[in-house]
Formats: structure tokens, C-alpha cells, sequence
């Protein structure tokens, strides 16, 4: 009989026959080896990026509800991990951060940022550290942000100006586009100097960082299907990407050039790109610092410095027309502690304490990068019980997290009070609250960009009392959201303002 079956099947499929299912027992015992986060149902090669919606955050919130605080979805051909609760978090940033401190290969990055060069987006290992070390120490320090203050408060005052002509002519202001350049000039200033209002030269920088916030949020498909890397050639999001590098390329030179003339003559240092040239120099640096890499840490600063400061701010004074006991509350605290000078100055802030709980209330509800950076695992490791593979790549969706009601009472609602008396903060000690990311890749750029944004906001309710224009609800008031790597408001921002009191000129 068996002869009789090899003849009609063949010897080879018999082998097959007989031994399938050893293969099966096998493959079972490696599954229950090899223990992997829940996982939505995927389609067959697009995996799961069907489900990330124009607005991936809130998206993958909903995901993580059904699957849980730690799921595995395939986009495209890359595993992802996401991550949606402050446990989860605190694994990925703290108990496991050395192995997820890298970052995976994003092809808008490696063009726009010198080959990924820059501090954000570099791999992790020693280039990184000594780029973090140079830019905690000399250019973020402290002492260096608190060297700024003049600057920060002359462009706060020119910015109130801004407004008192807007609303002598208007009656309206724009306060998107008005926050857009405050923010922007701000950073250009600290960066370049008085080099950056040359040759218009601040309005270049507008459009240049509006167009690596776009072109860093949208969807490559080599960055999810490697092997479809030629279809790149039809779509021309690379080609876009390059025109852009070298319209930064050019610019960051001459302003290179510029600065290094004058430092010969004057030997002074004044701005961020002075104190680059002045460590290039330096033979007692740890390594040398190329033109390059200069060129990839100022996109890198001109870019997210920007963006992070002027979202905040949109979001704040929205959030304020929308609750007027809170811009009350605000109102009499910097008024009081003010006592009617003209501006607030920077040394009052740390006495405005409901003041930061209003910006922290506004980096919960509205953090700039709702999903911080991604991470890859550098190697395998295990998370509360499920198996991490090597090369995973990591998404930590900050956003879910600050409104989790597992965490925040009355997550949705905007309620600074919960601030005040409270050691939360946003230094990456507390994983319910991580706009700016925590472990070894936190945003060193976070006391900058909170003290240009306490600064402004105190002076924008100083000076001027505000109201939503032509009888507007606060139901009323668009709160939706754009698409992008950073949130922002998807309808421009619009008050109407009037002086408390007469305005400096």
C-alpha cells in the first residue's frame, strides 16, 4: 500500500506529507516562544497604514483602546510599536531607553538634514552625544537661554506693537500670522543675529521652515516600502525635498560666511552661529565640528524652535477666548504683579505661578509634536511580558497620553487649576505628562521655548484685553486641528483687541 501511494504521489510530496505535521508542532512551539503585542487586523501589504486617518494621533488612540497601551501595527513593510499610556511610556524612555534611543532612517530627514546630521533626527551613538553635549552646554545652557532675554523681550515689544497698529486700522488681528513671525523672528534673531533681517532674509526663513514642516510630514514610501524606492521618481516628493536642502544650503552659507567676517574684525560672539564658529576653533573640543553638521544643528533649531513656540501660543490664546474666568484669573495675576508698567519683563515671570500652569494646561491638551519623534530598537528586549524584536520602529503617542482619564480628571476640558500645588511637570520625570519626550532624546530645546512663550503670553493679556470677533461663540471658535508632523490650528486664529492702557511706542 505504501509503495502504491510513493507511486501515485512521488517521493518528494510523501516527505512532505509525512512530516507536516512535525512542521506545524514546530512552528506552534516557536509562537508561544516568541510572544508579540496585539495587533489590529492588517491588509496584506499596506499592513495597517490604512488606519492611521489624516489625523494619526487621534487615530491610533482609538486603535490603542481595543488593543491595548502597547500594539503592534505593520505600516507598510515596517513593524511598528505604539505606544499610548505613561507605564508603557516610562519602559520605552527610562527602563529600556538605551535600546530604543535610535532613530529610523526617514528619507526626508537624511535630505533636508545633511544626511540626517542634525540633533533630532541623528542615529544614536557618539556623534549624537558630543552634538547633544555641545548644544546643552553652549548653545541651550541655562546661562545661554537667560543671555537672550533682551532679545526676547524686544521682539515681544515689537510684536505688541504689531497688534496696536493692527487694531487702529482693523479693529481685527491675525493672531496666527502675528504669532508666526514673533516666534520666528525670535529664533532667527537668537540664531543669526542682525543678519537675519537682511535681504529679507526673515521672510525666507518662514518659507523655508514652513516647507520642511510639510515636507517632513508626509508620507514617503520608501520610508514604508523600501523596494518601492523608485516610484519616488514619479511622485517628486524627493525632488521637492532637494530644492529645498539647497535653497537652506545657500542661505546658511552666506550667513556662515557673514558671521565669520565679522567675528574676524570684531572677535565678539552674540548669536548661536558666533558661539558654532567659536567651538570650530576650539582645539580643546572633543571633535571637530564641520560646516555640515553647523549647517544641520541651525535647520534643525530655525525649524523646530519655531514651529513648537508658535503652536503653543496659537493654542494658548484659543484656549483663553474660549474660558474667560481663566483670562480673568490670568489677567488679574500679571496685571497685579505687573502694576501697570507697560511690559512685563522676564524676571517676573518666576512670580506667575497660574501663568505656567496655563501653559502647561496648554502643552497637555495641545502638545506640539503629537507623537514626538519616532524610535527604533536597537536591539531585541521584552516589555512587560511581549517580545520586542531588533529594528522595531516606535511611535509614543504623547497626545493620547495627556488625555488619558486613567491620569487627568476631566482630560478635555481646559482646567489649569490642576497645575497649581501639583509636581507635574514637563521635564520627562512625569510619563503622563511628556510633550517635549523624555530619557536620553528630551528636547534640549525646552526652556527656551517655554520662556519665550510664558514671556509673550504675559504680555499678550497685559496689554490688551481680547474677544472673538462679530458676536462668535466659543462653540463656535474652530478647534480642529491640521494635519502634519506638528499640531496647529486648521482656521487661523482671528481676535479682536483693545488696549488696556496706552500702548509704548
Amino acid at each position: 500500500m505504501f509503495s502504491l501511494v510513493q507511486h501515485l504521489v512521488g517521493p518528494s510530496l510523501l516527505t512532505v506529507l509525512l512530516f507536516f505535521p512535525f512542521f506545524l508542532l514546530i512552528k506552534r512551539a516557536f509562537s508561544k516562544r516568541t510572544r508579540l503585542p496585539p495587533s489590529p487586523l492588517k491588509f496584506p501589504f499596506i499592513g495597517n497604514l490604512h488606519q492611521l486617518g489624516s489625523l494619526p494621533h487621534h487615530s491610533l488612540r482609538d486603535l490603542s483602546k481595543k488593543h491595548g497601551p502597547l500594539m503592534l501595527l505593520h505600516l507598510g513593510q515596517v513593524p511598528t510599536l505604539v505606544v499610548s499610556s505613561a507605564e508603557m511610556a516610562r519602559e520605552i524612555m527610562r527602563t529600556h531607553d538605551h535600546i530604543f534611543a535610535f532613530r529610523p532612517s526617514l528619507k526626508a530627514a537624511k535630505i533636508l538634514l545633511y544626511d540626517s546630521m542634525d540633533l533630532a533626527f541623528a542615529p544614536y551613538g557618539e556623534y549624537w552625544r558630543q552634538l547633544r553635549k555641545l548644544c546643552t552646554l553652549h548653545l541651550l545652557s541655562a546661562k545661554r537661554v537667560h543671555s537672550f532675554e533682551l532679545v526676547r523681550e524686544e521682539e515681544v515689544a515689537s510684536m505688541l506693537l504689531k497688534i496696536s497698529r493692527a487694531v487702529t486700522s482693523t479693529g481685527m488681528v491675525d493672531m496666527s500670522e502675528v504669532l508666526n513671525f514673533f516666534t520666528n523672528d525670535v529664533l532667527c534673531r537668537v540664531i543669526s543675529g542682525k543678519f537675519y533681517r537682511g535681504e529679507g532674509r526673515n521672510e525666507l526663513f518662514r518659507e523655508l521652515i514652513e516647507n520642511n514642516t510639510s515636507l517632513l510630514g508626509r508620507f514617503h514610501v520608501e520610508d514604508y516600502f523600501p523596494f518601492l524606492a523608485w516610484m519616488d521618481a514619479f511622485l517628486g516628493l524627493s525632488k521637492k525635498a532637494r530644492r529645498n536642502f539647497e535653497r537652506w544650503d545657500g542661505l546658511l552659507d552666506q550667513l556662515i560666511k557673514d558671521h565669520g567676517d565679522r567675528l574676524k574684525e570684531e572677535g565678539q560672539e552674540n548669536d548661536f552661529i558666533d558661539v558654532l564658529l567659536s567651538l570650530q576653533k576650539d582645539h580643546n573640543m572633543e571633535f571637530t565640528i564641520r560646516k555640515e553638521h553647523m549647517k544641520a544643528l541651525l535647520v534643525d533649531m530655525f525649524a523646530a524652535g519655531t514651529d513648537t513656540s508658535y503652536s503653543t501660543l496659537e493654542w494658548a490664546m484659543a484656549e483663553l477666548v474660549r474660558n474667560s474666568e481663566v483670562m480673568k484669573k490670568l489677567q488679574d495675576e500679571v496685571r497685579g504683579i505687573a502694576s501697570g508698567k507697560g511690559m512685563v519683563r522676564e524676571k517676573e515671570l518666576n512670580r506667575m505661578v497660574y501663568l505656567k500652569a496655563v501653559v502647561k494646561e496648554v502643552l497637555r491638551l495641545h502638545p506640539p509634536a503629537p507623537l514626538l519623534i519616532p524610535r527604533e530598537s536597537m536591539e531585541d528586549c521584552q516589555i512587560q511580558g511581549y517580545d520586542i524584536p531588533k529594528k522595531t520602529r516606535v511611535i509614543i503617542n504623547c497626545w493620547a497620553i495627556s488625555r488619558d482619564p486613567k491620569y487627568w480628571e476631566a482630560p478635555e476640558e481646559f482646567h489649569p487649576e490642576r497645575f497649581l500645588d501639583s509636581p507635574i511637570d514637563f521635564k520627562g520625570n512625569d510619563f503622563q505628562f511628556i510633550p517635549f519626550g523624555a530619557g536620553r532624546r528630551i528636547c534640549p530645546g525646552l526652556h527656551f521655548a517655554t520662556s519665550t512663550v510664558e514671556l509673550a503670553s504675559a504680555n499678550l493679556v497685559h496689554q490688551f484685553d481680547w474677544e472673538l470677533p462679530h458676536g462668535l461663540t466659543r462653540e463656535e471658535l474652530g478647534m480642529a486641528e491640521a494635519p502634519g508632523l506638528t499640531i496647529r490650528k486648521k482656521q487661523r486664529l482671528h481676535l479682536v483687541a483693545t488696549p488696556s492702557f496706552p500702548q509704548d511706542s
